[in-house]
């Protein structure tokens, strides 16, 4: 049987393990060539959810790669893989493997937001149970999206159940780091699930925070709102004895790392977390901008 790649703009799932040329994208962050591979990491009612795949001219089964698993924002109800495809190409040439995952929304599948909790669960737990297939080392695994979509990467590493039944048995899915773009961390609002039941406080990851929680970078534009949370877990973090570094920009809102000359700058940021984090070598591509310096805290 013979696999082809299908082009990105029609969304299409390719089978695993089909290579081709990444699709074009609206901002470029590397020149790189990239190569796509997709796989169904969940069946659900709703329909099958996707990795979509990008790697190394010179990946390898057997290599053992560090692996980024992003999330797209979208307030758990909209949204596209698409979101991190510039950060996803930049870091795989820098060597990494990274993975955009689909997971279930409320205008694509009529779905609450715990799917999308338990979903991002299943998606870490899938990527390393398939560690040789992907050519990733599973103690290397980083969980990073953005608004409520950091908040679902946030959870798979430390809220207590939304566990979907069908997961790999035994298979953790706690990642080894946190790369989160202004995440939601703390949830001041009811959030309903299918049975009109409050799950705000069950799926908040600051409530769960403990020791034992996985390094994590962070961070927000200072007239984003949600900075409080992210200040708020940051201190939780540092009495525990967890790592986090927490960065802003100055009179940035919320979501200001989808546009140029934040993108450049936040991804070069996360960059530099993940060399100091033993994940990534050497220096990157990236320029840093005069127009968009973040500042740690």
């Amino acid at each position: 049987m013979t696999w082809k790649l299908i082009p990105l703009a029609l969304a299409l799932v390719v089978a695993w393990p089909a290579h081709g040329q990444a699709p074009k994208v609206t901002v470029k962050l590397t020149d790189a060539k990239v190569v796509t591979a997709d796989h169904v990491y969940k069946k659900t009612p709703e329909g099958d959810l996707t990795l979509h795949g990008f790697f190394p001219a010179d990946w390898k089964p057997t290599d053992k790669r560090p692996v980024v698993v992003f999330f797209f924002g979208g307030g758990w109800k909209n949204g596209a893989f698409t979101q991190f495809v510039p950060q996803a190409e930049y870091l795989v040439s820098r060597g990494m493997v990274a993975l955009s995952a689909d997971y279930r929304i409320e205008s694509k599948n009529k779905t609450t937001p715990d799917k999308c909790v338990e979903d991002a669960k299943s998606a870490i737990r899938w990527v390393r149970a398939n560690a040789a297939k992907l050519g990733i080392d599973s103690d290397k695994i980083v969980a990073s999206g953005g608004s409520a979509d950091g908040h679902i990467a946030a959870c798979a590493a430390l809220v207590d159940g939304f566990d979907s039944a069908g997961d790999p048995k035994g298979v953790s899915a706690v990642p080894s780091a946190l790369l989160l773009f202004n995440p939601a961390l703390n949830l001041t609002r009811p959030v309903m699930d299918a049975k009109g039941n409050d799950i705000s406080a069950k799926i908040s990851p600051t409530r769960f925070l403990k020791k034992s929680a996985p390094p994590t970078w962070l961070v927000y534009g200072d007239e984003d709102a949600a900075l409080a949370q992210g200040r708020e877990f940051a201190a939780k973090a540092k009495e525990l004895g967890v790592s986090v570094e927490l960065l802003t920009a100055a009179k940035q809102p919320h979501g200001f790392f989808n546009r140029p000359p934040w993108i450049e700058s936040t991804t070069l940021a996360a960059d530099a977390w993940l060399v100091s984090n033993g994940y990534l070598t050497g220096a990157g591509s990236l320029k840093p901008s005069e127009d968009a310096k973040l500042t740690k805290q």
